[in-house]
């Protein structure tokens, strides 16, 4: 099962491709801002997985 912040990633990546073929300016940097947000969004993820995973472990 892939976890969020993978989606998030591959989500990032997708985003930084469309930029770099875009040929509009706005079309680009909207790629751009979109690709920093999922960049954002997959490292809170992490965050969160890693402090879930932790907890899963000291139950364990």
């Amino acid at each position: 099962m892939m976890r969020d912040s993978e989606t998030f990633t591959a989500n990032a990546d997708r985003c930084r491709e469309e930029a770099a073929s875009a040929t509009l300016d706005n079309v680009r940097d909207r790629c751009l801002r979109a690709e920093a947000a999922w960049i954002a969004m997959a490292s809170r993820s992490r965050r969160s997985e890693k402090a879930r995973d932790e907890r899963v472990a000291a139950v364990a």
